[in-house]
C-alpha cells in the first residue's frame, strides 16, 4: 500500500483501483479491461486471484512487474505469480508498518530462486542482522534466529507509549521485528516464521512457515495455514488448517502426511487437520496468525522466550558459516555490524 501509492505518486503513474474492497475477480477484471502492467498485494490476494475458477479466462498478459508483500509470501505462489501471472520482475518486499515500511527486498534481475525463496536483501542505508533474541549477539550466517534492523526507515516510536517502543526498539536503534529469519552467506534474507508462532513438539521446535512452504505444493490445497494445539502427551501437536482447491473432495490426513514423510522430520508432519472454507483475516488481507484460531484450542498472542540452547536445536540451524569479522554488503561495500558473522548494510549505511 504505502510502496505503491508513493512510487505512483512520485513517478506520476496511473493507479487502477478495483473497488472499494479486495474481490479476486474484480482485480483480474481490472487488469484485462486496463491493460495494467504491475500488481500489488498481499499473499492471500495472489492466492485468492490463481484459484479462481475461471482464472485462465482473463486477459492479463499486460502484467510485468508488481510487489508481493505484507505477510510471508510461499514460494510456490511466487512461481505461480511468475509463471501464470506474466509477472517476471515482481519483488518480495519485507518490512513493517514500523520501519516505513520494507528493509529488505528482491531486485528485478535476481535469479527466480532468489525472487521466489528470499525477501532479498538490505535496501540502501539500511542495517539488517540476525540475533539470538535473548542476548543480541550476532549469528553466523546461515542460522536462524531474530532479524533486526536499523537505519532511517525506523520509527521514532508509538505515540505516547515510550514503555512500548522501549521493547521493539533498542538503545542502538534496532527495531527488534519478533521474525525468525535466516541470511544466507549471498546476504539474502530468508523469513522462516514468527518467533510467537513456533511450536514446541514433545521438546522438538517445530517452524510452521517450513511445513506450509511443503504444503502449498500440494495439488489438492490452495492455502494453508499451521498452528500448534494443546496436546497431553507431547504439549503441543501440530495442526494443518487447509483450505482445499476442491471444496468437494478436501485432501485427507493421510494423504497429507504421505505428502510431508520425506521431506520432514518425523516430528514436523501435521498429526490433525481441520478443513476450512477460510481463514481469519484483517481488513488488509492479511492471516492473523495462531490468535485468530482460538476455537481449535491456540492460545492467542503466545511469545515465547528463545535462547541458543532452543535455536541451535532446530533443524534451520544447518548450512557452511562464516567465522570471519568482515562481511559483504548488500551493494558491494565492505562493513562490519555486531562481529560481522551475521549482519549486512545495504549502500551507503552509516555504521558505528
Amino acid at each position: 500500500m504505502v510502496m505503491g501509492n508513493l512510487t505512483i505518486t512520485s513517478h506520476g503513474d496511473c493507479v487502477v483501483t478495483p473497488g472499494p474492497s479486495f474481490e479476486a475477480a474484480a482485480v483480474l477484471a481490472a487488469v484485462q479491461q486496463e491493460r495494467c502492467t504491475s500488481l500489488y498485494g498481499v499473499p492471500t490476494m495472489f492466492i485468492a486471484e490463481l484459484n479462481l475458477p475461471d482464472f485462465a479466462a482473463y486477459d492479463i498478459s499486460s502484467l510485468r512487474t508488481g510487489i508481493m508483500a505484507g505477510s510471508p509470501c510461499p514460494t510456490e505462489v511466487m512461481k505461480r505469480v511468475v509463471a501464470e501471472m506474466h509477472m517476471a520482475e515482481v519483488s518480495i518486499c519485507y518490512g513493517m508498518t514500523e520501519t516505513s515500511p520494507v528493509s529488505t527486498r528482491t531486485r528485478r534481475d535476481d535469479d527466480l530462486e532468489r525472487r521466489t525463496g528470499t525477501v532479498g536483501r538490505a535496501l540502501p542505508h539500511i542495517e539488517v542482522k540476525v540475533v539470538y533474541p535473548d542476548t543480541g549477539v550476532t549469528l553466523p550466517r546461515g542460522s536462524a534466529g531474530e532479524l533486526r534492523t536499523r537505519g532511517y526507515s525506523v520509527m521514532l516510536g508509538y505515540w505516547d507509549q515510550p514503555d512500548r517502543t522501549a521493547e521493539v526498539v533498542d538503545a542502538a536503534r534496532l527495531m527488534h521485528t519478533g521474525d525468525l529469519a535466516v541470511m544466507r552467506e549471498d546476504g539474502y534474507v530468508q523469513v522462516v516464521g514468527r518467533i510467537k508462532d513456533m511450536i514446541i513438539r514433545g521438546g522438538e521446535n517445530v517452524y510452521p512457515r517450513e511445513i506450509e512452504e511443503l504444503l502449498y505444493s500440494h495439488p489438492e490445497i490452495a492455502d494453508v495455514q499451521v498452528v500448534g494445539v494443546p496436546d497431553e502427551r507431547y504439549g503441543e501437536e501440530i495442526l494443518a488448517c487447509v483450505i482445499p482447491r476442491d471444496p468437494a473432495d478436501p485432501p485427507t490426513l493421510e494423504e497429507v502426511t504421505a505428502h510431508c514423510r520425506e521431506r520432514l522430520a518425523h516430528f514436523e508432519i501435521p498429526r490433525r487437520l481441520r478443513i476450512l472454507e477460510t481463514f481469519p483475516m484483517t481488513v488488509s488481507g492479511k492471516g492473523v496468525g495462531s490468535g485468530g484460531f482460538d476455537d481449535v484450542g491456540v492460545a492467542p498472542g503466545r511469545r515465547r522466550p528463545l535462547d541458543e540452547q532452543h535455536l541451535v536445536r532446530g533443524r534451520l540451524h544447518r548450512g557452511p558459516v562464516l567465522s570471519g569479522g568482515v562481511d559483504e554488503c548488500a551493494d558491494g561495500l565492505v562493513g562490519l555490524l555486531g562481529g560481522g558473522r551475521g549482519a549486512v548494510c545495504g549502500e551507503g549505511a552509516v555504521r558505528e
